[in-house]
């Protein structure tokens, strides 16, 4: 499958600037679990804001 990078920029919710993995899904999730995270789409905007991306963080923000 091929990558539909500028595709995925449109609905990206992700604002850390310089993201290296903006748009390339398959990157970016496999990076934050690596990291024991969770990707910035699985947050509300202003949690996202945060760059806060661990698990506790995900499950705090589903409680609100």
């Amino acid at each position: 499958m091929e990558c539909q990078k500028e595709k995925n920029l449109e609905n990206c919710p992700c604002t850390y600037p310089g993201c290296p993995r903006k748009g390339i899904c398959c990157e970016c999730v496999k990076h934050h679990r690596e990291n024991g995270e969770l990707p910035g789409c699985y947050f509300n905007s202003e949690t996202e804001k945060s760059y806060d991306r661990s698990i506790e963080k995900f499950i705090e923000d589903q409680k609100k």
